[in-house]
């Protein structure tokens, strides 16, 4: 907000407010910014995909164990996933990830095969896909509500950012984190296109700008956030710089190669089908086409 107002000399100012301010469960971006009720918005892709399917392809739980890879698939699939947007009178301006989604659980773990009937809070169909195939139980929880879940012991994990885990004290309630990333939760800047086309074209280059300087800061920061995160929650003071310590340190569980190929296996066999089984035929081609040759996996061999 500061920044626009800053660059545009006054021209240009933003009004900013929050799911919670606004009463929302996240799921509502699209259709609020396709009405005008708002002219920006921003939401998890995965969050809004049962508006726009093609949008949870972005960030397919085991797609991108890496952020290089998982910048370069939200990269080239803004042009396909705009093909759609726009019959919702919107488009994605930019993306941005949080930091790795990664386990947090209660009781010890070493491997994904230990998760095996454990009670798992997840969020988006491809996480539930997932944890599903490996003989866990998902559990759909809001966010604000997992601290007490695992605190109760109603649920036996639950899977967000490694930072964001720690900035909610998860580690007050839980005992063991992943360091194996398991998707980003890349979210998306969407702006009500009726309203794009009308600015004029110095505003919106110069909107376009500061969105990708934006995106661009908010990569790098998931980057550093991953690790960061992790090392806050198991008490590494000295390389803890962006969040808080854990009072209570939790032990990494450091992924093995076999986990890495269950992750690989699952997301061939069960994750990436039954997304294109809730997305249509035409999301098969377009993942061979876009995704594949970053992911080095195809769809249907």
């Amino acid at each position: 907000r500061d920044l626009v107002r800053e660059r545009s000399g006054g021209r240009i100012e933003v009004s900013l407010s929050t799911h919670a301010e606004r009463n929302l469960a996240g799921n509502e971006i699209v259709r609020l910014v396709r009405s005008g009720q708002v002219e920006i918005g921003a939401g998890t892709l995965s969050t809004l995909s049962g508006d726009v399917p093609i949008l949870d392809g972005i960030d397919l739980a085991g797609l991108a164990p890496d952020i290089t890879n998982a910048r370069r698939i939200a990269d080239d699939m803004m042009a396909v996933a705009n093909r759609d947007l726009e019959r919702f009178n919107t488009r994605l301006v930019a993306t941005y990830p949080f930091p790795a989604q990664v386990l947090f659980c209660r009781q010890p773990f070493t491997t994904l095969a230990d998760l095996r009937g454990r009670r798992i809070r997840t969020f988006g169909n491809s996480l539930v896909d997932f944890f599903t195939a490996i003989g866990a139980q998902p559990t759909s929880i809001g966010f604000p509500e997992v601290y007490s879940a695992l605190e109760r012991g109603v649920v036996d994990c639950a899977i967000t950012g490694s930072g964001s885990g720690a900035a909610a004290r998860w580690p007050e309630v839980s005992t063991h984190i992943s360091n194996l990333p398991l998707s980003w939760a890349v979210a998306g800047y969407m702006v009500n296109l009726q309203w794009w086309n009308r600015l004029a074209p110095e505003v919106r280059a110069f909107l376009e700008a500061t969105m990708k300087q934006v995106s661009d800061e908010q990569w790098a920061l998931g980057l550093a956030a991953t690790r960061d995160g992790i090392d806050c929650n198991i008490g590494r003071t000295a390389e803890c710089r962006i969040h808080n310590v854990a009072a209570r340190p939790m032990t990494e569980v450091v992924a093995t190669d076999a986990d890495r190929a269950l992750v690989r296996q699952v997301f061939e066999q069960t994750v990436l089908p039954g997304w294109v089984r809730r997305c249509g035929a035409r999301c098969g081609e377009v993942y061979n086409q876009v995704i594949a040759p970053i992911a080095g996996m195809r769809f249907g061999g």
